[in-house]
């Protein structure tokens, strides 16, 4: 877990320290290149692993350091096997993939946390990882970075998980109300910014993103499905370290602090290759995900 101390500890790493010499000209290649020292395992107790109809299989990386009490919900309720049984009920063109109980009546398990408004936001003041920054403005946020494997937006009293392409958040009503967690959605389009700190983000999909954007769009109000459309089956949900070994995912995340984060950082603000004539001399802090790979 992310430990917190004061804004003045904070160790800001500068995306063009330690690149090697004559790098891979583009971003792919310099992930493809990346030695295994620039890469560190996801652990099973953050994955979740969602199979839909057809044995689709999506899995999610969740984010206990920035949504610990959203986190520690969607664990027990993956514990729980709440989700077995519900439904992708909301396919909203550009914008999200929503699921969980459409009825809205499927008791919940005991004990979970309660949430607030409070917990969209993490103190910057507490971060003891150092924060490898972004080398570009943002509209969003007076300041963005890398930390842990995750993107973050900045101001002068907190962070937080931005809206990317396959990031995952908490549906919920009208505020106050923050979510239990039970409800998710999925961003599947171009990044709905102005959601940051207005619900909780908890993770990324990690695999089986296009099992979400390829879904029929629901007509109905805000992309969801009518009682003349089919919602899609949720066959289950399990925490990747209750699955036996041999059926667990793997995956690893590029450190944000290696040289290669910080060349592939450069070749997606400053593209010049066989393709690319006219670098642009920036990149959106969503269009520069953090390289995640299946383990070898």
């Amino acid at each position: 877990m992310i430990r917190f101390f004061a804004p003045a500890l904070l160790a800001f790493i500068p995306a063009s320290a330690a690149i090697a010499a004559d790098p891979p000209a583009t971003p792919a290649a310099v992930v493809a290149a990346a030695p295994a020292s620039a890469w560190r395992a996801i652990a099973a107790e953050n994955l979740l692993v969602m199979t839909i109809e057809g044995g689709k299989r999506v899995v999610i990386e969740v984010a206990p350091a920035f949504a610990p009490r959203h986190v520690a919900n969607i664990r027990a309720l993956a514990k729980a096997h709440w989700w077995d049984g519900t439904s992708i009920n909301r396919v909203q063109d550009n914008y999200v993939v929503q699921w969980g109980d459409a009825t809205e009546k499927k008791p919940l398990p005991p004990g979970l946390s309660p949430t607030s408004s409070a917990d969209y936001v993490r103190s910057i003041a507490n971060v003891r990882l150092a924060i490898t920054p972004s080398p570009s403005a943002d509209a969003y946020a007076p300041k963005t970075g890398y930390v842990d494997g995750w993107p973050m937006a900045m101001d002068g009293d907190g962070a937080w998980l931005p809206h990317c392409y396959g990031f995952v958040g908490v549906g919920r009503n009208v505020s106050p109300d923050a979510g239990t967690g039970a409800e998710l959605y999925a961003v599947n389009g171009q990044a709905p910014r102005q959601l940051d700190r207005n619900i909780a983000v908890v993770g990324r999909v990690v695999e089986g993103m296009a099992h979400l954007s390829s879904l029929p769009r629901g007509s109905g109000e805000l992309g969801f499905y009518t009682a003349d459309e089919k919602t899609v089956p949720i066959l289950s949900v399990r925490l990747a370290s209750e699955l036996p070994e041999a059926e667990r995912p793997h995956f690893q995340v590029m450190d944000v602090a290696s040289p290669s984060f910080a060349a592939y950082l450069r070749l997606r603000a400053n593209r010049k290759d066989d393709f690319y004539d006219r670098p642009a001399g920036g990149v959106d802090l969503c269009n520069a995900p953090v390289p995640v790979r299946a383990a070898p």
